[in-house]
C-alpha cells in the first residue's frame, strides 16, 4: 500500500455530490470509459460491496510493514531495527531464503472469506520491494526461486493458488501489482543512492534505463493477465509512477511529483485487455481512463462520491502480519461496512497471512462474527445503492431500484438489543408500505410522527434479537415487487 499521508488529504479534499454516477461521466471527454464490457463489469463489481485483501510476502517473517522499511524517507513507516541501511537492505534481500509457508491452504482462505460475506479478492502479487509472489519469468527475485525453501511446494506459485481457491468459491479475483520495483536496478540503480521512493537517476538522461524497466513492468503484468485465469481487476499501487508532473491525492488536491515516471499505462491496458476483455484497470490516484474506480485508503468519505469507489482498510494496525496486532471489533467491521455501502461504495478488508501461510486466528474470528451478520442481513448490503440523506443519527439507508429502502440502526456503545423504538425522519415510510425487520417474522408496527415517523420494534426482537451490532429495517413500498436483494 501507498502508505504515505495523502490518505488525510482525500478526506479534507471531498467536497461531494449527492449521487453515486459513473465515473466515465466525470471525466473529460477524452478521458471517458466507453467500452461495455469494462462499464457492465464495474457495474457488476459495484454489486459485490465487500472483498477481502491480503498482503503477503518474504516480509512477513519480521513483522515488518511490508517493503517501506526499504525507503530512506524520514515517515514512520520507513523505521528500521538497524541503523546500518546496508546491513538491513542486505538482511532484507535475503528473507525470501529463509521464507517457507508450509502451513499455506488457500481454499481455507476463500472459504473463510466467502462465510464472511466477501464477493472477491485483491491479492498482492508484487509489492514495492520487488519480491514476486507469482511464477514469474522476468527476474529471480520470486517465489518459484530455486533459493526459496517453498519453491517445491505443489502450492509454490501462491498467486495461482489463490486465484483458483478464490474461483473455485465464485469470487472474483483483482491482482494488486506495485508500478516501483524497488529490487530492480532500473528503478533503484545501484550506482547511485536511494532517497526517496523515486527512481534515483534523471530519466531525461537514460531513457533506455527507464524503458527497460517500463518493458519489464509491461512483461509481468502480462504474464499475470495471460496465466493466471480470468481476472477481474488489476489492482495498480505506487501512484508516484505516473506520467504527469503532480498528483491528485484528492479530488482537486495537487501535490508535486518528482519526476515524470511514465509507466505507458495505455499499452498495459491494451494488452490487458486483449488478454481479458473488459478487466477493470486501478491505476490508484493518477485519475482519468485508467482509474475505474478510485481507492480512498484507511477512510471513508464523509458523503457519497461521485463516481465508483472503494475504501481499503486494515482490519488490524498494519497492512501485512504483525505479531500482536490490534484487530478491529466486530462491531466496528460491520459498522464500517455499513457505513462504506451506504454511500455507495465498496469495502476491501485487508488482512496480513503470516509467515508459516496462515490468517491470524483474530481475523478469523472476526470473519465469522461478520458473516453471522450477513446470513441476516445481506440483502440490505449486495446490489443497494446510496439514498440520500444516507444517514440520519444511528441510522444508515440503502435502496434498491424498486423503491425498497433498508434503514440500518447502528448499535451505540455498550447497546446489545435494538431499542423499542426508532424514530425516521426523511426516510419515514410511505402510506401503504411494509416495514419488516431482517431475522424476524413478526411485521414491524410502525406510525406517522410531526417528525418522520416511528418504527415499533417487535418484543421478542428486543429480548432476543436476530443478530448484533446493528439491526436492519426493510422499508417495501405498496406495488414494489416481490424479492429484495440481489
Amino acid at each position: 500500500m501507498k502508505i504515505a499521508g495523502v490518505s488525510g488529504m482525500i478526506v479534507a479534499g471531498l467536497a461531494l455530490a449527492a449521487l453515486v454516477i459513473p465515473a466515465a461521466a466525470q471525466a473529460p471527454e477524452t478521458e471517458r470509459e466507453t467500452d461495455p464490457l469494462v462499464l457492465a463489469r464495474l457495474a457488476r463489481w459495484q454489486d459485490w460491496k465487500f472483498g477481502l485483501m491480503m498482503h503477503w510476502g518474504a516480509y512477513s517473517q519480521w513483522g515488518v510493514v511490508e517493503s517501506w522499511t526499504l525507503c530512506s524517507e524520514d515517515e514512520p513507516w520507513c523505521r528500521r531495527t538497524m541503523d546500518d541501511y546496508c546491513a538491513y537492505k542486505k538482511a532484507y534481500e535475503a528473507l525470501p531464503r529463509t521464507f517457507n509457508p508450509v502451513k499455506f491452504d488457500p481454499a481455507s482462505w476463500a472459504a473463510a472469506a466467502k462465510a464472511a460475506g466477501m464477493r472477491y479478492v485483491v491479492f498482492t502479487t508484487k509489492h514495492h520491494d520487488g519480491f514476486s509472489m507469482f511464477d514469474t519469468r522476468q527476474t529471480d527475485y520470486r517465489i518459484t526461486a530455486p533459493e526459496v525453501p517453498f519453491h517445491t511446494d505443489p502450492k509454490a506459485d501462491v498467486t495461482k493458488a489463490i486465484f483458483e481457491a478464490f474461483r473455485a468459491q465464485g469470487m472474483g479475483v483483482g491482482a494488486y501489482f506495485s508500478k516501483p520495483d524497488w529490487h530492480h536496478r532500473d528503478f533503484w540503480a545501484p550506482e547511485w543512492a536511494t532517497p526517496d521512493r523515486n527512481v534515483n537517476y534523471s530519466i531525461l538522461k537514460y531513457p533506455e534505463r527507464w524503458q527497460r524497466f517500463r518493458d519489464f513492468t509491461y512483461r509481468q503484468i502480462e504474464e499475470l493477465a495471460s496465466g493466471y485465469g480470468p481476472l477481474d481487476v488489476l489492482w495498480f499501487d505506487g501512484g508516484w509512477v505516473r506520467p504527469l508532473p503532480e498528483i491528485e491525492a484528492a479530488p482537486g488536491h495537487f501535490v508535486k511529483n518528482a519526476k515524470n515516471m511514465d509507466i505507458d499505462m495505455p499499452r498495459i491496458a491494451a494488452m490487458a485487455r486483449r488478454l481479458q476483455p473488459g478487466i477493470l484497470i486501478v491505476d490508484r490516484t493518477v485519475t482519468g481512463r485508467y482509474e475505474n474506480y478510485r481507492t480512498p485508503e484507511q477512510e471513508v468519505p464523509d458523503k457519497p462520491l461521485p463516481y465508483p469507489w472503494e475504501t481499503c482498510m486494515t482490519m488490524g494496525d498494519q497492512w501485512s502480519y504483525k505479531p500482536g496486532d490490534t484487530y478491529k471489533s466486530t462491531r466496528r467491521l460491520v459498522h464500517l461496512l455499513v457505513d462504506i455501502v451506504s454511500k455507495g461504495g465498496n469495502f476491501l478488508l485487508n488482512i496480513g497471512p503470516s509467515p508459516e501461510g496462515e490468517l491470524p486466528p483474530e481475523s478469523l474470528d472476526r470473519l465469522r462474527a461478520i458473516g453471522e451478520w450477513m446470513k441476516v442481513n445481506a440483502e440490505a448490503i449486495y446490489g443497494t445503492r446510496p439514498i440520500a440523506p444516507y444517514k440520519e443519527g444511528r441510522v444508515c439507508f440503502t435502496s434498491l431500484a424498486d423503491g425498497t429502502v433498508y434503514a440500518i440502526y447502528l448499535a451505540a456503545d455498550g447497546e446489545t438489543v435494538p431499542p423499542a423504538r426508532i424514530a425516521l425522519g426523511a426516510m419515514a415510510p410511505a402510506k401503504g408500505s411494509i416495514v419488516r425487520m431482517l431475522g424476524v417474522k413478526e411485521p414491524v408496527r410502525w406510525e406517522l410522527s410531526t417528525a418522520g415517523a416511528v418504527l415499533a420494534v417487535p418484543a421478542k426482537a428486543v429480548s432476543n434479537p436476530p443478530c448484533r451490532d446493528a439491526w436492519v429495517f426493510k422499508l417495501k413500498p405498496a406495488g414494489a415487487r416481490k424479492g429484495g436483494g440481489s
